[in-house]
């Protein structure tokens, strides 16, 4: 068993447990720490019942919708919870429709205000994705259908399209010619 010892005689710094005395300070650390993360929601449904597993002759195919939707805490918590849902149809036919909201709680560390949302918007949920995308593909399988097996995300992507989405309309819902420079 190891002991907590100084050489030279020194004094150690820090708490009891020999830690460090800023790795106790609330915010220190990293950027963005995940508390916990938690499935919040899941939904699977098989509208053709088993007869759509039985006269299935094509793999399924269909559309993933993603959203990231971000619930304030008690400060420096977060909860960030990555919406999932997938519709797979065979030959025009709905299949299989399931939905997953995974979620997390995620401590901000000390960092400026300019990256906090980014941070939360494209960073926690890139670290959920593979595990709420585990989620999808069991519930899939589970379900009788072959695997599902979801492309990576580009987060910053959906970030930055978010972002421009909305700079447009704050710039249409502003009247023109209220006096004020426009901000950029």
């Amino acid at each position: 068993m190891a002991e907590n010892e100084t050489k030279g005689g020194g004094a150690a710094s820090g708490d009891a447990q020999g830690n460090a005395p800023e790795a106790n300070a609330p915010g220190a650390g990293f950027p963005l720490t995940v508390v916990t993360q938690y499935v919040k929601d899941l939904s699977f449904e098989n509208p053709g019942g088993p007869d759509s597993l039985v006269s299935l002759k094509e793999a399924p195919h269909g559309t993933v919708r993603v959203d990231v939707r971000v619930q304030p805490r008690t400060p420096p918590e977060i909860e960030i919870i990555l919406f999932l849902a997938v519709e797979a149809k065979a030959s025009d036919k709905v299949v299989y429709v399931c939905e997953c909201e995974y979620g997390g709680i995620f401590r901000l560390g000390r960092v400026s205000q300019e990256v906090v949302l980014p941070l939360i918007m494209i960073e926690a949920p890139r670290l959920l994705f593979p595990f709420a995308r585990q989620v999808i593909a069991n519930a899939v399988i589970a379900g009788g259908f072959p695997p599902l097996l979801i492309n990576p995300i580009d987060f910053a992507a959906l970030y930055r399209d978010k972002r421009e989405e909305m700079m447009k309309q704050a710039a249409a819902a502003k009247p023109e010619g209220d006096g004020k420079p426009a901000l950029n």
